[in-house]
């Protein structure tokens, strides 16, 4: 059967590779750091994981230009360490054999949206699920990424840094999150996990540059547009 419309899956390029990486959902974690949970000041430091999602079209790669969304006067950038997934998790092994590789990350968010949606108790789509929310970097495989658990990351905005954080300060470690999600949802090859953003998150504007360097992970960079 054909379709009535062309298809345009979003691959993510891997490292080292000619090929890339279909990209199936996108899954995102949030309030994972407990200094982001502050900064915020919502919820509670012991919650149990919750989950929202993308769509797989939001995917932006490095370099993009990516203009100022509509609808909003509150555009703010989410640093964050990004799981793809290259197997199905088998409930009794290891989550991490489930693991492809990791990638360097932006959830950008309309926080003014998303800050009306959780006043009204609705859905938080509009500040999150809109059009190329979702910028990753080169994706490198699990075998060559040393010490993930430890790492490290920076956002930069026009080379000035705003967030910085080491992996060990998440809640809910790689390895927890692919377990607590596979129990949810049937995680398959070409899902993303954004696995949630520290502290210091705040506004961006037209022309600026933002960047994230994750350690062993290609850097990622994007800007804004009018």
């Amino acid at each position: 059967m054909k379709s009535l419309w062309p298809t345009d899956q979003k691959l993510v390029p891997i490292a080292d590779s000619d090929e890339g990486f279909p990209v199936r959902r996108i899954y995102c974690v949030g309030r994972n750091y407990v200094d982001h949970i502050r900064e915020m000041r919502e919820g509670d430091e012991r919650d149990d994981p919750f989950f929202f999602q993308k769509p797989s079209d939001a995917i932006e790669l490095d370099g993009a230009e990516i203009p100022y969304p509509a609808a909003t006067a509150d555009l703010q950038y989410e640093g964050e360490l990004v799981i793809a997934i290259g197997e199905r998790p088998d409930p009794s092994g290891d989550p991490m054999d489930a693991v492809f590789g990791f990638a360097a990350g932006i959830d950008l968010t309309r926080r003014d949206l998303q800050r009306a949606s959780v006043t009204q108790a609705r859905p938080w789509e509009p500040g999150k699920s809109f059009d190329r929310s979702a910028p990753c970097g080169t994706i490198v495989p699990r075998a060559q990424v040393a010490g993930i658990d430890t790492g490290a990351l920076v956002l930069a905005v026009n080379g000035e840094p705003r967030q910085r954080t080491s992996f060990d300060l998440m809640i809910w470690r790689v390895p927890e999150i692919v377990a607590q999600l596979s129990a949810l949802y049937s995680l398959e090859p070409g899902d993303l996990i954004y696995t949630g953003t520290p502290a210091g998150v705040s506004a961006i504007e037209s022309g600026d540059r933002v960047t994230v360097h994750i350690t062993g992970l290609p850097t990622l960079s994007i800007s804004i547009t009018d």
